[in-house]
């Protein structure tokens, strides 16, 4: 009979991957420990600022953009639902926003990506329209919608189509030549080459460009709902503003940070759920 051995219980692997319990630690600790001292060091940076501003006769009004007020008054912000009332209305635009690049962008994207005459023909207009700011529409949006939040949408929408459209072109032009030959050797219809070879092909890229997308539009809601609403991040900063509600300002710009932040973070992660790229 072999002989039972002892087991020491620190040097055990335990479910970090096989690594000892003080491995895991170290682990975890180079994964937190970047995140916590940047973090950190934007703390440490604003609460500088804010001091600073206190302490200057000329700029002492403004001492409410301090971390302490403005975090005092985000609580308060939480505390009394004010945030899931302010919130809303701009993730709704967002979304419809989105919805509408998506809608427009992935079909234009597939139709550029798998025409080299498309691409040859929607490059000069295309690449014309997409360097022509999004706030830049602002007049002819307030003229054509009949509603603020119709403007709001389009505005974000004109700003998002573009990254969809071109990573999702450039997502068709990677996919292998071979698949599609293959597929209509075994008598695959169009719509099978769409659902079943360039849509998981692309999903990584369309992803990408929605990721991007957002990033671009989350820009530009604050500044479009400025446009007559009475509801939204955007309004909120311009009533704080008025209002000299400094720590109410304050309060809006670290909401929005964290939601845009949520938002990203989430296709981030679905992008790497759908990658085609797999760690060891």
């Amino acid at each position: 009979m072999s002989e039972i051995k002892a087991i020491d219980p620190i040097a055990q692997p335990d479910e970090c991957t096989g690594t000892t319990v003080r491995g895991c630690f170290l682990a975890v600790v180079n994964a937190v420990g970047p995140t916590t001292v940047g973090v950190s060091c934007l703390l440490a940076v604003w609460w500088l600022g804010g001091w600073l501003i206190a302490s200057n006769p000329d700029t002492a009004s403004f001492a409410d953009f301090a971390p302490g007020p403005t975090l005092s008054r985000l609580i308060d912000m939480v505390v009394q639902g004010e945030i899931v009332v302010m919130v809303l209305p701009s993730l709704y635009r967002i979304g419809v926003g989105l919805l509408w690049a998506c809608g427009l962008g992935l079909p234009l994207g597939i139709i550029i990506g798998g025409s080299r005459l498309m691409r040859s023909t929607t490059n000069i207009p295309f690449q014309f329209l997409r360097m022509i700011s999004p706030l830049a529409w602002m007049p002819i949006a307030v003229l054509a919608f009949d509603t603020w939040d119709a403007a709001i949408i389009f505005l974000i929408a004109i700003a998002a189509v573009w990254p969809v459209t071109f990573a999702t072109a450039n997502g068709l032009r990677k996919v292998d030549p071979a698949w599609f030959r293959v597929a209509r050797n075994l008598g695959a219809k169009a719509w099978h080459m769409l659902f079943i070879i360039v849509l998981p092909a692309i999903a990584q890229d369309v992803l990408t460009g929605i990721r991007l997308a957002l990033g671009v539009a989350w820009i530009v809601l604050v500044p479009a709902e400025y446009l007559g609403v009475t509801s939204g991040l955007g309004y909120s900063i311009n009533d704080a503003r008025d209002t000299l509600e400094y720590d109410f300002l304050a309060a809006v710009v670290v909401v929005i940070g964290v939601i845009g932040f949520a938002l990203d973070f989430s296709f981030m992660k679905m992008i790497e759920k759908y990658s085609w790229v797999r760690e060891e």
